[in-house]
């Protein structure tokens, strides 16, 4: 799929000893260049591929940096839940930029899992976050905390996911292809025609891997216990984000349906910080279904 990211370098380096975690990823241009650095980080169940309309555009103006975060796409898949703690996985996003050079702040552009990755990137490295764009979520915590009906019906697969193991995992894998399918075209009214195909055919085939479901999984069942602990942690101590925030979502989604996205966010970043946020003509899947809204915020927002 090098088509859809010409001029990009791809990357894998080692992140972690203890478990080994490797993450996979793709650059343009280098660390020596002027242009300031963007990171992008994917969601549930993709990868770096989410970002095809959107990276290539910007190689001018940024030195793009788009990884898979560790459980999914080419990234080390470690078994045990304790690795899929969003504090690991933010420290795995600071010791890529700091292997490729980027030592200092930069900016980010992150979504739904990859963007709880990035929250708790904020929190814990505010000398290092720049700036950050959060699509279509809102904390953890916040949506965990204010379940409703409307809600579980809506993310049913937060509360699926986290089942004991090896429930959902033999349930997916049965049929992977099919869950793909059902899951990502459901939660849209265009299905699956907002999907580049070969995109979308990574996406399957990465899901035919019990060892990727069983890390999917795993991410979400940090999310419910260990991520929790964190996030209550953060906000008794005052460790809270200390970067200007915007936050987009899908106006076809749970989070306007369900959700005052801005006060959320604001409740989580200290005081006088920017928080700043807007439905977009979407569904959940922002960067292949409204990219050009993404650009926008990126130019606008990130600079």
């Amino acid at each position: 799929m090098s088509q859809l990211f010409p001029d990009f370098t791809p990357f894998s380096l080692q992140t972690s000893r203890d478990p080994p975690v490797t993450i996979h990823g793709l650059q343009s241009g280098s660390s020596s260049s002027s242009l300031p650095p963007l990171f992008l980080v994917h969601g549930f169940p993709q990868s770096y591929h989410i970002w095809h309309r959107i990276a290539p555009k910007l190689t001018e103006e940024f030195n793009v940096v788009l990884i898979d975060i560790r459980g999914y796409g080419a990234s080390s898949k470690p078994a045990n839940v304790t690795c899929y703690a969003k504090s690991a996985m933010a420290r795995d996003c600071i010791q890529v930029m700091d292997q490729l050079g980027y030592t200092g702040r930069f900016s980010v552009c992150a979504h739904d899992r990859g963007a709880r990755v990035t929250h708790k990137l904020c929190v814990d490295y505010p000398d290092r976050v720049k700036a950050a764009i959060l699509l279509d979520i809102c904390p953890t915590l916040a949506m965990y905390t204010a379940t409703d009906f409307d809600f579980a019906k809506a993310y049913f697969h937060w509360f699926f996911l986290i089942q004991q193991e090896p429930l959902p995992e033999t349930l997916i894998s049965a049929t992977p292809r099919e869950f793909a399918n059902m899951f990502m075209g459901g939660r849209q009214t265009d299905g699956l025609r907002i999907f580049d195909q070969e995109c979308f055919e990574y996406y399957q085939s990465v899901m035919e891997k019990p060892e990727a479901v069983h890390s999917m999984c795993q991410d979400y069942r940090a999310s419910a216990t260990l991520d929790l602990d964190e996030a209550r942690e953060d906000i008794k101590v005052g460790r809270l984000i200390r970067n200007p925030l915007l936050v987009l979502w899908g106006k076809h989604g749970v989070i306007e349906n369900c959700f005052d996205a801005v006060k959320e966010w604001q409740a989580v970043a200290a005081e006088g910080v920017t928080v700043r946020g807007r439905a977009v003509d979407s569904g959940h899947y922002i960067p292949e279904q409204a990219p050009a809204e993404v650009l926008r915020a990126i130019r606008e927002f990130l600079v």
